[in-house]
């Protein structure tokens, strides 16, 4: 018996000595693997003059509409940014063209852009909080960081999978559909919005019901839905 409770108290002593390194060593490896990943990634969300890798890459998004010929033009990103458009739109019901730029001295904010940086950058303060002169002392504390870490990235990647449902008094009070010129008819919106890996435009237009009818506008059947030509195109 005596034998086998010294064998018992080694192996545990063994268990411990193996649990210490692991705390105090490895994870502080991985940690810092998994904080090199996420540095990587964050470069993605690079503003214009924003550090010194120089201005953010523009991507240029080809539009078309769902097979038919009702929306053609470009939409160029830039960081977190629109900074421009050039759109041509067949108006669905009696085929009128329009024609829409961006003003030279605007640019649209995404702001889906602007919270999924924001989450990765917390995610890397977390691990950076606990650099290697930091002594985990229970696996019950790396297991409540990694909790921390990973709600961060996964609101990241939620902010760019599952767009706002925005409804139409919230878009025409955004001030998108403001910043074009020519400027808009009035009876038209627009909202721009990454979904997945493509970066969509979608055009309301609105028309007055029968004064019977409670409500004052409604969104045409035949909401016209663009998605971007997306091989250039990378998540972050």
């Amino acid at each position: 018996m005596a034998t086998v409770m010294a064998a018992t108290a080694a192996e545990r002593a063994v268990l411990e000595e193996e649990f210490r390194w692991l705390l105090h060593d490895e994870v502080h490896a991985v940690l810092k693997q998994l904080q090199d990943i996420l540095k990587e990634a964050s470069l993605r969300f690079t503003l214009p003059g924003s550090g010194t890798e120089g201005p953010a890459k523009q991507e240029n998004f080809i539009l078309g509409s769902c097979g038919t010929d009702q929306v053609k033009g470009v939409l160029t990103l830039q960081g977190d940014a629109l900074s421009q458009a050039d759109v041509n739109l067949k108006m669905p019901r009696n085929n009128q063209l329009l024609h829409f730029a961006f003003r030279e001295d605007k640019q649209w904010k995404l702001q889906q852009i602007q919270d999924a940086r924001n989450h990765v950058s917390q995610a890397i303060y977390l691990l950076t909080s606990r650099d290697q002169s930091y002594q985990f002392k229970t696996g019950a504390e790396v297991l409540k960081l990694m909790d921390a870490v990973m709600l961060q990235l996964t609101r990241a990647r939620n902010r760019l999978t599952t767009p706002a449902t925005l409804t139409l008094p919230e878009i025409a009070a955004s001030g998108l559909t403001r910043m074009f010129a020519p400027a808009l008819p009035s009876d038209l919106l627009v909202n721009v919005y990454i979904n997945l890996n493509k970066l969509c435009l979608t055009v309301y237009q609105l028309h007055a019901l029968q004064p019977n009818s409670t409500k004052l506008c409604q969104q045409l059947k035949d909401k016209i839905s663009v998605f971007s030509s997306y091989w250039s195109y990378r998540p972050f």
